[in-house]
């Protein structure tokens, strides 16, 4: 696989709470960047991963995940803009979430469970992803990264503090091993 690791900026990383730059070079830097992401995204066994999750400030993110069907679905979405049924619409899909960037504890998260983003591809050719189940919630969750927002940015001020001493406990332990 192409592209090399880089490392996954933690929350509290400024990159990660700041609306993210539009892309505006369809380059090679741009593809090598993609590649980047998804050796970075397999390599910590995600199923996304957003450019300013490897300290990158661009809207672009890469995804390879399954769909509610079970079929995978992997891809690059450049400059995307999400869009969600109506709320008339609209059913929930309340499941656990987790986040690379807060690697570790995962918490209940209420989400549509259609998705559907309008972006770019890498070449900069339009693009149409529409996911349901884990796909939707990936487009989601990229987006919102994309925005500046985590997914503890979303939950109730009890399950933030308890995900991020969860984190911090976690942290702790991993600095104080030998090595």
């Amino acid at each position: 696989m192409a592209g090399r690791v880089r490392p996954i900026t933690l929350v509290g990383t400024p990159v990660l709470h700041q609306p993210c730059r539009p892309v505006e070079d369809f380059d090679t830097t741009l593809r090598e960047l993609a590649d980047d992401m998804f050796a970075s995204m397999y390599e910590a066994d995600g199923v996304g991963l957003a450019a300013n999750q490897v300290g990158v400030d661009l809207r672009v993110f890469v995804y390879d995940c399954p769909d509610d069907d079970g079929e995978r679905q992997k891809g690059a979405v450049v400059n995307p803009v999400l869009e969600l049924p109506a709320l008339e619409n609209r059913r929930l899909d309340d499941d656990d979430e987790g986040c690379l960037s807060v690697p570790g504890p995962h918490a209940r998260l209420a989400r549509p469970d259609h998705a559907t983003v309008h972006g770019f591809d890498v070449t900069g050719r339009p693009l149409t992803v529409e996911g349901t189940g884990l796909l939707a919630r990936c487009l989601q969750h990229e987006t919102d990264h994309l925005e500046g927002r985590l997914y503890i940015d979303r939950l109730s001020a009890r399950s933030r503090k308890k995900v991020l001493k969860e984190f911090e406990a976690l942290r702790a332990e991993a600095d104080a091993l030998p090595g």
